[in-house]
């Protein structure tokens, strides 16, 4: 159950980051509450999960899933390029959280 809760903050964590990135402030009130919102759920989260899990995984995780998420969601939504060093370094952040789940509790 941590890790599913651990996978939730990281997806809420790129909510928050897009959220920054579509321009929050006056001219989008609602685009505001959600990015906040998704940050405080997402700490939140991060914080039931450490109780389960070592505190170096949760953390690295969290940020791996949000890393990931963000460049997928730039090359997606934004059209920011994906060149071949960008994809080898997320197979490598992505090996890097399957290993650090394989090896914790």
């Amino acid at each position: 159950m941590a890790w599913l809760i651990l996978l939730l903050a990281g997806v809420s964590e790129i909510i928050w980051v897009l959220g920054l990135k579509t321009g929050i402030g006056a001219a989008r009130p609602w685009l505001t509450l959600v990015t906040v919102a998704a940050m405080v759920v997402s700490v939140v989260l991060l914080e039931v999960a450490m109780r389960y899990l070592p505190v170096g995984t949760a953390y690295t995780v969290w940020v791996g899933i949000g890393a990931c998420g963000a460049v997928v969601a730039g090359v997606v939504w934004f059209g920011e390029p994906m060149g071949l060093i960008r994809i080898v370094s997320l197979i490598c952040v992505v090996l890097g959280i399957v290993g650090l789940k394989l090896t914790s509790a």
